[in-house]
């Protein structure tokens, strides 16, 4: 019974080959289908009631769209929603497997600021499936111009990556198959590491990624990229330019001098109940401490009006101990 139900579906005999006009029109109808959600998302929050969450119970989304973290557009954000608070709700769904907990679909970074300032973040929750989340995400992304090309194409990989559809993709991206072809051949043909060193590069768009694409291709020229981006030159450099001078560096044929690896220290405390949760990460002369969670925003601001007195008895706490006191 199920054979003949299936093959009535499929408009042909099970066992037999599908013609290329069903594919066709089964390909069809899907893209309708994640078309029409496409524009649904569009409207997912409009109208629905807004609740402050504490970011405590709030999980990033299962896929990550993101490379850099501390860029100058989050400054601007962060200091935007300190001064006038956060006027746009992210969205989020109960979290599929932790009961009591809820998923960014999308808003990462104002829940990250509001874990920065000690607050609760405004929310709409809405339940909804893997596909429309993604596609959500996706089009919230694009719609902000926030994402760069390499982002959307790490994006695209890593979600066929996890089986999920082309045309899910292209849809969450709203990109067409040519596009989504060549995003898939720089971010599976340029290394990871390499990625991951130039950044996002806002501003650097896919005829240049593709440049650095065919160039990488070749093993010789790979191993000046990897070389060029442990330079001093290359790391005193942020965003584009980085990007620049990697492309230049290789197309010289120059090996850069690799740089020393300062090993990072890292370390984390929290009192109990962890209203507050600090991260100290040292490198060489570099030392750096990242507070989040409710008391967050009150103990750094402690902290600074602290310095001067703190820095004081620092001094005289190393005298005692190079005088042996």
């Amino acid at each position: 019974m199920r054979k003949n139900l299936l093959a009535n579906v499929l408009g042909a005999p099970v066992g037999e080959p599908i013609t290329d006009f069903a594919r066709r029109g089964a390909a069809r109808s899907m893209t309708r289908s994640i078309e029409e959600m496409a524009e649904n998302t569009k409207r997912m929050a409009d109208g629905e009631a807004i609740v402050s969450l504490d970011t405590a119970l709030v999980d990033d989304s299962f896929v990550a769209d993101r490379l850099d973290q501390d860029d100058e557009d989050y400054v601007r954000l962060r200091d935007a929603i300190a001064e006038h608070g956060q006027s746009t709700p992210i969205l989020v769904r109960p979290h599929p497997s932790r009961e009591g907990r809820y998923m960014i679909v999308y808003g990462h970074r104002r829940v990250r600021v509001a874990r920065e300032l000690g607050r609760d973040v405004r929310a709409v929750v809405k339940s909804i499936e893997d596909i429309a989340h993604i596609v959500a995400q996706g089009q919230e992304n694009a719609a902000r111009a926030d994402l760069s090309f390499i982002e959307k194409a790490l994006f695209a990989k890593k979600l066929l990556g996890m089986g999920q559809a082309k045309a899910t993709i292209k849809a969450a991206l709203a990109i067409d198959d040519t596009l989504l072809s060549r995003m898939l051949s720089v971010a599976e043909t340029v290394p990871a590491g390499i990625i991951d060193a130039v950044g996002a590069a806002k501003g650097v768009g896919r005829d240049r990624w593709e440049e650095l694409k065919k160039l990488v291709a070749v093993p010789a020229k790979a191993e000046i990229a990897f070389d060029a981006i442990l330079s001093e030159e290359f790391l005193a450099k942020d965003g584009p330019e980085r990007f620049s001078h990697l492309l230049a560096a290789i197309k010289a044929g120059r090996r850069a001098p690799a740089r020393r690896q300062v090993p990072q220290q890292t370390s984390y405390w929290a009192p109990p109940g962890k209203a507050v949760e600090a991260t100290c990460r040292r490198s060489g002369k570099t030392f750096s401490l990242s507070l989040t969670s409710k008391d967050a925003g009150e103990f750094g601001d402690y902290i600074s009006s602290q310095l001067e007195q703190l820095y004081g008895a620092f001094l005289e706490a190393k005298t005692r101990n190079v005088q042996g006191d």
